[in-house]
């Protein structure tokens, strides 16, 4: 077993790939009582297009269906992983995201059975007519749910904006009209090309023994019979074209307060090596130096009331597409959006103080250290790297050597007016 020691955070990584594909990652925790356990595959909402395994065709599924796929996972012919996990004592769940899937639990003992039904329940797939008929209506309350849901409606308008073409902008629990196209014909084809061991992790952070917790994996997935692994073929194509941006969008929604919405769309591609990981911590760096809640720009705005605590930036990067977001709650959301164009305008010309950025950094660090204190945090973080080129344990690294030059590159690399959007979310007349 091969284990990598990184002093910085006092961990050790053992990292494994099993003869089927499966990469494993352990980090022993002798000190703590729980284990957290992620079992991931490289698949989630924009993975729509594709050649399935055994073909030679591109095919487009429904929206919502890696989010459905999920769901179904849990429900088998005779019981419910839920309750297997449950009668353990161990909390379970499972999320999709834009480009991942996740299944995970959490638990304080009987490990090696509940690691035993995490892998058994993904890797069994059960679809009936009866069963993904059952599950639409589901699913369809909480796409319903999530379209009652304000924030959630703005979200998705500026992505909208951004990507009219693109499945990044796709609710990742699709529509009504999506998943009722949904059938457990198109669930196994999408099972069967993108769940192989070789587009998946397992990640064990916990109170275990490493060769041990390996012996039990390996075990068990040597008793299983897997198709051979074949090549990932999928046609989302990338999007870094600002000539489709539809530069506007306005919404009445049932809210008590107007909000207000920007987001700029990535030119560029942005790799999964070092650079590009680089490049991330300084955009996210950026954005709290110009937009932090430690700034003299949110304070002013704070101040004369454009905004409130529940302002937010953020910074999403795949492999096809990348942008930022800006968000918040307003009294006028015209003079919010306005202010901040009016920066974004600046492009690489920021005023960036040299203290403040050394003084975030170190506070982005010692957040980074804190997050390492906490199982679920560590495993989501090696679990979503283990896809990339770089692991979460050697972040705090590539933090370090982030320059201000770095930062002011990052905005003339994508604070550019051309690639900008608004959108604003009004209250409905009479509500």
């Amino acid at each position: 077993m091969m284990a990598q020691t990184y002093p910085e955070v006092g961990e050790t990584l053992h990292d494994v790939t099993l003869p089927n594909g499966l990469r494993v990652l352990i980090v022993p925790k002798p000190d703590y009582h729980e284990t957290y356990a992620l079992f991931a595959v490289n698949y989630g909402g924009i993975d729509v297009r594709y050649v399935p395994a055994g073909e030679t065709e591109m095919v487009e599924d429904p929206a919502g269906i890696a989010h459905f796929l999920e769901h179904k996972l849990f429900e088998k012919a005779d019981h419910d992983a839920f309750d297997l996990f449950g009668a353990t004592g161990a909390s379970s769940n499972a999320f999709t995201g834009a480009n991942t899937t996740a299944y995970l639990f959490s638990t304080s003992r009987a490990v090696a059975e509940n690691l035993t039904t995490l892998l058994d329940f993904v890797q069994d797939p059960y679809f009936t007519d009866k069963t993904v008929a059952k599950e639409k209506g589901i699913i369809g309350q909480e796409i319903q749910m999530y379209q009652d849901t304000p924030g959630w409606r703005l979200y998705y308008g500026l992505l909208g904006n951004l990507y009219p073409t693109h499945p990044v902008a796709q609710d990742v629990t699709g529509t009504l009209a999506s998943i009722a196209e949904i059938t457990p014909a198109a669930l196994h084809r999408a099972y069967r090309t993108f769940y192989q061991p070789s587009n998946m992790t397992l990640t064990v952070v916990g109170n275990v023994d490493p060769q041990k917790t390996l012996d039990l994996i390996a075990a068990n997935q040597a008793a299983k019979t897997f198709a051979p692994a074949t090549p990932i073929t999928r046609g989302v194509a990338p999007d870094y074209d600002v000539a489709t941006i539809l530069p506007y969008r306005s919404l009445s929604l049932p809210v008590a307060r107007p909000k207000a919405a920007v987001a700029i769309k990535g030119q560029r591609p942005v790799k999964d090596d070092q650079a590009g990981t680089r490049f991330q911590v300084a955009v996210r760096l950026l954005l709290e130096m110009l937009f932090g809640d430690s700034g003299a720009l949110y304070q002013d705005w704070y101040d004369q009331g454009l905004i409130d605590d529940s302002f937010d930036c953020d910074y999403q990067a795949g492999a096809t597409y990348n942008f930022l977001t800006f968000a918040g709650d307003t009294e006028d959301p015209q003079a919010l959006s306005d202010a901040l164009v009016a920066v974004i305008a600046k492009g690489a010309d920021q005023v960036l103080d040299p203290a403040r950025f050394a003084r975030l950094k170190q506070a982005g660090l010692g957040k980074y250290y804190q997050g390492m204190n906490a199982l679920d945090s560590m495993a989501n973080q090696l679990s979503t790297q283990s896809f990339t080129a770089v692991n979460a344990f050697e972040l705090a690294g590539v933090m370090r050597d982030v320059t201000l030059d770095d930062l002011h590159q990052a905005a003339g690399q994508l604070f550019d007016l051309d690639a900008v959007t608004v959108c604003h979310v009004f209250p409905e007349v009479g509500a």
